[in-house]
């Protein structure tokens, strides 16, 4: 029996593609996708800043209390005896040498892995702000003016005039963030000699705030090194 021509004469001899070449051009049509979107997810990367880590450090360690239970072997063990008393160890950390020369000190604090102290008090008018349109106008773009994200130390952030305070400066607000120290990363039009913008993530908790008269402990690094800049710690 003769073969059935074929009604387009064009086609006449050539193969139809076969399933391993729709494959490969599915394969490198995937390919040249996934390149474009790195490419745009990496332009957009590198237009922001990346976020900063925690900057928070805990005060001086203290002793550890750990407890374990007594080893009970044939020879100390009788039917009916009662258990054992766990056994309670005290195991102390030990101390890096840069924080050994500051243990002692009653009054030295650690922030960003570096020994601080108190080294004046200011009277400031402290208000609240949040990152959002609301507070910050078309400004509101996640991104202080340190070019840190405002999620820096979990939102725990102020902004100052950097006239007063620079930029960097470690400072405790009563009634804000427990009475940690908090960076200054940021500034604003109407933030100007003292007065002090508290960062909080949300405009209602900010509103929350309101307006305060407060006496505010500047800090100051104890080791004797200079402050970083942080517009380099990011």
């Amino acid at each position: 029996m003769a073969p059935v021509p074929t009604k387009d004469k064009k086609r006449r001899g050539k193969r139809l593609p076969s399933g391993r070449q729709y494959a490969v051009v599915a394969a490198w049509t995937v390919a040249a996708i996934t390149t474009a979107w790195t490419a745009i997810v990496a332009k957009e990367a590198g237009r922001r800043p990346p976020v900063l880590a925690e900057v928070r450090m805990p005060q001086t360690p203290v002793a550890r209390v750990q407890t374990r239970s007594a080893v009970v072997t044939p020879a100390t063990w009788a039917v009916g005896a009662p258990d054992p008393e766990p056994v309670v160890e005290v195991v102390v950390e030990e101390y890096p040498a840069e924080v050994a020369a500051f243990a002692g000190d009653p009054v030295v604090r650690w922030f960003n892995g570096r020994p601080v102290r108190p080294a004046r008090e200011l009277t400031m008018v402290v208000t609240a702000y949040s990152p959002d349109e609301r507070s910050c106008g078309e400004s509101a773009d996640g991104i202080t003016a340190t070019l840190h994200s405002v999620e820096t130390n979990d939102f725990c952030l102020v902004a100052a005039d950097p006239v007063l305070l620079r930029y960097g400066s470690m400072l405790t607000i009563p009634g804000y963030d427990e009475g940690r120290i908090v960076p200054v990363l940021d500034c604003g039009g109407a933030i100007k000699g003292h007065r002090l913008d508290v960062l909080y993530p949300t405009h209602e908790r900010a509103r929350e705030w309101g307006r305060r008269k407060l006496k505010v402990v500047v800090w100051e690094y104890a080791d004797g090194l200079p402050a970083e800049n942080p517009r380099r710690e990011r």
